[in-house]
């Protein structure tokens, strides 16, 4: 982490401020659109289930789209994270709307997906435009991406604490500056506001009963951290086999989803397996209340990595809640913990071992949930974040620090080569 000269910094700060405002205002507005569309075509495909049967055709047209105008930005979120490591060029406006509609045709025919990855690309591409207008040097790009990842993280979950956070950790505090720390928490706000100005509601989750920190409680919720970074790691891990399995097999890159639609379409209509399609956050909600079967959060894992690695578009965070929801919500069966708690504290672990950032969803839990069971969740995310193994969900991200040391020392090889 570096500081800048506090005279400069007063200097460019007024700068700054206007650009985080432009950020948090056309980000949030983005969000927001995003957000009222998602729930409009979620709606349409709940009250037309027979549209299941066109996901081939819905991925024929993601897959043209990204083939004919997006091949510059199909990376997605590991653009952002590369572009942050090694500025080159101005992150193209295009990825914007390529990811918008192609993540609403995903969720209108009924893949399994989620919305942060394609808040946080809007967010990073509208952020980035910025670099041409006030003539940025690469150092200043680097901010302009920290305020576009913050940006639509914030809006998208209305957690502006955790988007600012997020951020910064998902970068690993790499190349950060006093200013870039600030400039975060700033567009977080100014995004999250503005998505409250547009009168978007967010999911609300409650967990009405925290038991007291006993040491059985304390070694109950180490387990489930445990559980939580395994399924953290079989996640990250299937959808980057997937991905892997589509671009060796199938070599026009327009076929693939076209292919995947075609199996995803008799799973889930033919097999009745609707539940593990879109979002799934009615199964999110109803699993901090009832339990659910053991395998939820395992077929959840498979469509999730299905869906995305046959090139469908969508994020990554919100099916990473269902799992963990979906699999503290099955171990109340045998935990004695309440089942809202042991729901809530997958809900952020999953997340925080699948993107390396304990601390962003320590604090997101704290933000969803309230303060009260903030030290099992912090303990949760801690454990899930060094047990979820070398490869997240993002292969662009650099994973250093204490994850990386304590491989090191009991594996005797580097952490990229687990």
């Amino acid at each position: 982490m570096t500081f800048q000269n506090p005279k400069q910094l007063l200097i460019s700060l007024p700068k700054w401020i206007l650009i985080c405002a432009l950020i948090g205002i056309l980000s949030g507005s983005a969000s927001a659109f995003f957000l009222v569309s998602l729930e409009w075509v979620t709606q349409f495909r709940i009250e037309h289930d027979w549209i299941v049967w066109l996901l081939p055709f819905g991925g024929l047209l993601v897959g043209l789209s990204y083939y004919y105008w997006g091949e510059s930005v199909t990376k997605g979120n590991n653009l952002l994270l590369e572009e942050y490591e090694t500025p080159k060029k101005v992150i193209p406006f295009k990825m914007a709307p390529l990811v918008l509609i192609g993540t609403l045709l995903t969720h209108l025919f009924g893949g399994s997906a989620g919305r942060e990855g394609t808040a946080v690309q809007m967010g990073g591409a509208i952020a980035d435009q910025f670099t041409k207008i006030f003539k940025l040097d690469n150092s200043e790009r680097r901010i302009l991406i920290i305020l576009g990842i913050s940006a639509g993280f914030a809006s998208v979950f209305g957690t502006p604490l955790a988007g600012a956070i997020f951020a910064l950790e998902v970068l690993y505090f790499s190349k950060i500056n006093f200013k870039s720390i600030l400039l975060s928490f700033l567009v977080a706000y100014a995004a999250y506001f503005t998505v409250e100005f547009w009168e978007i509601k967010h999911t609300h989750y409650t967990i009405p009963l925290i038991p007291e920190l006993s040491l059985n409680n304390i070694i109950f919720t180490i387990i489930v951290g445990v559980l939580s970074g395994f399924a953290a790691l079989l996640f990250s891990r299937s959808t980057h086999f997937w991905g892997s399995l589509f671009s060796k097999n199938i070599k026009y890159p327009p076929l693939r989803p076209v292919i995947g639609g075609v199996v995803l379409a008799i799973a889930i209509a033919g097999f009745g397996f609707t539940k593990f399609s879109g979002l799934g956050v009615p199964i999110i909600v109803d699993s901090f209340s009832n339990p659910n079967q053991w395998y939820d959060f395992l077929l959840k894992i498979l469509f999730t990595g299905f869906t995305l690695g046959a090139g469908f578009k969508g994020g990554e965070v919100t099916p990473l809640f269902f799992v963990g929801a979906t699999l503290g919500s099955a171990l109340s069966i045998i935990i004695p913990m309440p089942i809202a708690l042991l729901a809530g504290i997958g809900f952020v672990a999953v997340f925080s071992g699948a993107t390396h950032t304990p601390i962003a969803c320590t604090i997101m839990g704290m933000e969803l949930f309230g303060i009260a069971p903030g030290i099992f969740i912090a303990i949760a995310c801690t454990i899930a974040y060094f047990s979820s193994g070398s490869v997240g969900t993002y292969k662009s991200q650099i994973v250093r620090g204490a994850k990386y040391k304590l491989y090191q020392r009991f594996h005797k090889k580097e952490l990229e080569n687990l």
